[in-house]
């Protein structure tokens, strides 16, 4: 009886046994096993949008014209007639330096310029004298001459005559210079005398033109430097706020990209909590880079971003309700306010995209050798230490992946703009095909041509918490 019952249960393993080798031949016949893991990735269509490309960047709000007002000659402010936020007109009067010293160095100017007057004049005189003495000796000369020729006087006196007239003539020719010297004088003491009076005018300084004071640097009974020659102590800054611009710093990828006259939207911080965009328009670009004045500046920041400034007009027009006189509120931006901009350099309608992730670059392999296959031309015993010259064949492709079956078709593709979404696709995709948009990573390093791929499964609870927990 036991052993009726032993022999049962070895058929029983045995026909386990035997339904499991069919299942598994079954299951691998089918494909469900011994197959290799497919990469799971999102898909996305290929279709037709609107496509704006844009550069952003960001800086400060600024005047368009900011004149900086310095002192010409130092000494104490005893007059300050505006403060900060003032509106002046052109030629008002601003503040005053003290005099004092100015005036006594323009008195000592004055006496300066009589002195050398009546030098002048007294050269003048000397050299009409001096004539005289000439035309006296001239005389004497001319009759000793007479005299000496009928052998009336003798060569003694004829000598003496004859070099009156020469010292006179010679007399005459040094009053004259002196009298040349004593003009210039004068004219060094005048031009003195308007030096000291145009240093006395300049302690008191006027507004060049009408606008706000945006900035007042000094206080009154300060003291402050300047020269003519360099700029001195900055004593206030003049801005018409009437027109605002954003200056910003454009990284040289980008630069290109930008042309005078593109359109700007513009986010000013100060208004971002009510979602305010203004409008502006590119004014200016700068030829030169930021910080490349000179090849020791350029030699010392070789690591540096290299950036371009721009120069962006803010519309008027984008914020005139802004403004209310009524409430003295005729300015909205404030100069130093930040802003982040971002230029319109282009735009398509309707044009065949694609996610921009989806777009990739590969190397180009048809030339490169199999693994483990040694280039032609190659000793496999000679070992070459010089790192060689890549080829123009081997260039990055930009690829995208075309979802075939349950594989990926790794085509080359030419783009053209793109905006923070999607980018044109000019060759090699038609409307309607599916492509590999993502993961990122999988996208840009891992995924290979031919290579089997899933559609990514969505993790509900992580869906769930990114919207802030599943639905009440």
């Amino acid at each position: 009886m036991a052993k009726s019952s032993s022999n049962r249960i070895w058929w029983i393993i045995g026909g386990i046994i035997v339904v499991l080798l069919a299942g598994l031949m079954v299951a691998k016949s089918a494909g469900w096993i011994g197959k290799p893991k497919a990469t799971e990735v999102t898909f996305a269509k290929v279709g037709s949008t609107d496509i704006t490309e844009r550069v952003s960047a960001s800086g400060k709000v600024q005047p368009e014209v900011e004149i900086k007002i310095t002192p010409d000659v130092p000494g104490e402010i005893i007059g300050l007639y505006v403060a900060e936020g003032d509106s002046v007109t052109e030629g008002q009067l601003l503040l005053k330096i003290r005099p004092d010293n100015y005036e006594s160095v323009l008195a000592r100017a004055r006496a300066n310029v009589n002195q050398t007057k009546a030098g002048y004049e007294q050269s003048r005189s000397a050299q009409a004298q001096t004539d005289a003495r000439l035309v006296r000796a001239t005389a004497d000369y001319n009759r000793s001459k007479k005299l000496y020729a009928d052998k009336v006087i003798s060569d003694s006196d004829f000598e003496t005559a004859e070099a009156n007239y020469r010292v006179a003539r010679q007399d005459l020719e040094s009053a004259k210079a002196n009298v040349e010297a004593a003009r210039f004088n004068v004219q060094s003491s005048e031009a003195g005398l308007r030096e000291a009076n145009e240093n006395l005018r300049k302690t008191t300084i006027y507004a060049p033109s009408s606008g706000t004071i945006s900035k007042l640097a000094v206080e009154l009974g300060e003291r402050v430097v300047g020269t003519s020659q360099m700029a001195g102590t900055e004593l206030l800054r003049i801005a018409n706020l009437n027109n605002m611009e954003v200056r910003v710093n454009v990284n040289e990828n980008d630069i290109v990209r930008v042309s005078l006259g593109d359109s700007v939207v513009i986010d000013v911080d100060a208004y971002t909590y009510s979602g305010r965009k203004f409008k502006g328009i590119v004014t200016e670009m700068a030829n030169t880079a930021n910080g490349s004045g000179s090849l020791s500046a350029a030699a010392s920041s070789t690591d540096a971003v290299t950036e371009f400034e721009v120069k962006i007009r803010v519309l008027r027009q984008s914020y005139r309700d802004l403004i209310d006189r009524k409430n003295k509120k005729s300015f909205p931006f404030r100069p130093g306010m930040t802003a982040s901009v971002e230029v319109i350099t282009d735009r398509k309608p309707g044009v065949l995209s694609v996610p921009i992730a989806a777009v990739t670059t590969r190397g180009d392999q048809t030339n490169a050798p199999a693994d483990g296959e040694t280039p032609p031309g190659d000793d496999a015993q000679t070992t070459n230490t010089n790192t060689p010259k890549p080829r123009s064949a081997d260039k990055p492709q930009e690829v995208v992946f075309v979802h075939k079956g349950d594989k990926v078709e790794m085509r080359k593709v030419k783009t053209g703009i793109s905006d923070f979404e999607n980018i044109e696709v000019t060759e090699g995709l038609k409307a309607g095909e599916e492509i590999v948009s993502g993961p990122f990573l999988v996208v840009s390093k891992r995924l290979k041509d031919g290579e089997l791929v899933m559609l990514k499964k969505v993790d509900k609870n992580a869906k769930e918490k990114a919207s802030g927990g599943p639905p009440q």
